[in-house]
């Protein structure tokens, strides 16, 4: 057991555990903000052509009745502009890069804490200069919450399944061993000599 006091150690480590969810789950919103804002973007660019193909299909003659080609060209021209509005009002790709932009910030977080939390379990920082590390942290999160727009439940879910379930935020010391050159591996035999 660390020689750290255990109440810090495991105010620090729940506190990672937040910070590790919060990271995770604005990742996952902003994956779902910039899958919304390339469906908006497929449907307004098909619109666009389908409305233009009936255009020049209305005016070439090949439609038969004018009245149903001015009022096909006329409804697909009404979605392309609702299309059109909704996409300057919901602006996905806006909220990608903002969720993004938190993400990154709080990922800097993550890792400063983990860092702390090795420290205190090795001994190698004294309980209050883990206390003011924390409190720096901890003025790091807030600082990173102030601008971060909300995250739905389905974010959180997907964070939650991949953290829980799929493991994003883990990996196997084989799988450490083979991101690192053959000297720096700790697999038995591995870059030994």
């Amino acid at each position: 057991m660390p020689a750290c006091d255990p109440y810090l150690l495991a105010q620090v480590r729940e506190i990672f555990g937040r910070v590790v969810y919060s990271h995770k789950t604005h990742e996952k919103q902003a994956d779902i903000c910039f899958s919304k804002h390339r469906w908006q973007q497929g449907v307004l660019i098909a619109l666009t052509a389908i409305s233009s193909g009936t255009f020049l299909a209305a005016v070439v003659g090949l439609l038969g009745d004018p009245v149903l080609t001015s009022l096909a060209t006329s409804s697909i021209a009404l979605l392309v502009t609702w299309i059109s509005l909704g996409a300057k009002t919901f602006r996905f790709a806006d909220e990608s890069d903002a969720h993004r932009g938190i993400a990154s910030r709080l990922w800097d977080v993550r890792e400063s804490y983990i860092s702390l939390i090795s420290d205190l379990m090795s001994g190698d920082v004294s309980d209050e200069q883990a206390r003011c590390r924390r409190d720096d942290l901890q003025e790091a999160t807030r600082a990173a919450y102030v601008d971060a727009p909300r995250t739905s439940s389905k974010a959180f879910t997907r964070a939650q399944q991949g953290l829980k379930h799929n493991e994003e935020m883990t990996f196997t010391p084989r799988e450490i061993d083979l991101f690192l050159p053959a000297a720096l591996r700790l697999g038995e035999g591995e870059g030994r000599s």
